[in-house]
C-alpha cells in the first residue's frame, strides 16, 4: 500500500510484536503489569512497571526456577498456578499489592495457561482485575486430570508417556502431593532479602 496520506506504522506494530491501543490502556492505569510469556519450553513472568519514560522490570520468574523445588519445568496448568504462586509471593514481599495482567500478542483461553498464572498470583494475594470464569477450575490448577490420567495406565504407558516426570523423580500418579509440597516450600521463602 502507498500514496500521500499512507502512514507507516510502527516497526513493532509491523512485526506483530506489540499492540499499542492495548499498551496506551495499560500504561494509562498507571499500575505495574503482570506479563505472561510462553515459549515451546518455559513460561516467564515479569513485574514490569513503566518510568521515566520506560519499561523496568522489578520482578523475573521463570518455570525453570520450579525445578529447584522438586517441580517439572514444563508449561502444563498446574506449572503456571505455582510460577504465578511465586510471583504473587514474591510481589507481596517486595510491597506491591496490585497488578494488572499482560498477556501480550498470545491468544486468551479461558482456564487456559495465561489465567493458571493468573489464579496463581491472586491466590499469593495480589488484586488483578479479572473475571471469575477465565481461571481454571482449582483441580485442574493443581494437576487433578493429570494425576488421575496417570492413575488410569498400566506402569509400562507410564514409563513411555511421563518419562519427563519420572526423571525428576515425580510419580505422576501423586502428582498434587508433589503439587502442595512445592506450594509449601513457596509460601516458606523469602524474596525481601533478593529486594
Amino acid at each position: 500500500m502507498s500514496g500521500t496520506t499512507y502512514k507507516i506504522k510502527f516497526r513493532r506494530r509491523r512485526e506483530q510484536k506489540t499492540n499499542y491501543p492495548k499498551r496506551l490502556a495499560y500504561l494509562k492505569s498507571e499500575k505495574p503489569r503482570m506479563v505472561f510469556r510462553k515459549s515451546n519450553r518455559y513460561i516467564t513472568l515479569q513485574l514490569v512497571e513503566y518510568i521515566q519514560g520506560q519499561d523496568q522490570t522489578q520482578i523475573n520468574v521463570s518455570s525453570k526456577q520450579l525445578q529447584t523445588m522438586g517441580w517439572m519445568g514444563n508449561t502444563n496448568l498446574a506449572t503456571c498456578y505455582l510460577l504465578g504462586y511465586l510471583f504473587g509471593k514474591q510481589a507481596k514481599q517486595k510491597g506491591y499489592t496490585e497488578a494488572i495482567l499482560d498477556i501480550g500478542q498470545n491468544t486468551p483461553h479461558h482456564g487456559g495457561k495465561a489465567f493458571s498464572a493468573l489464579k496463581g498470583a491472586l491466590d499469593a494475594g495480589l488484586k488483578i482485575p479479572h473475571a471469575e470464569d477465565a481461571l481454571p477450575k482449582p483441580e485442574r490448577a493443581q494437576g487433578n486430570h493429570i494425576q488421575e490420567y496417570a492413575q488410569k495406565m498400566d506402569t509400562e504407558k507410564i514409563k513411555k508417556q511421563f518419562s519427563q516426570y519420572l526423571g525428576k523423580n515425580i510419580d505422576p500418579k501423586n502428582l498434587t502431593k508433589v503439587f502442595e509440597k512445592v506450594k509449601t516450600e513457596i509460601d516458606q521463602k523469602n524474596f525481601t532479602q533478593n529486594k
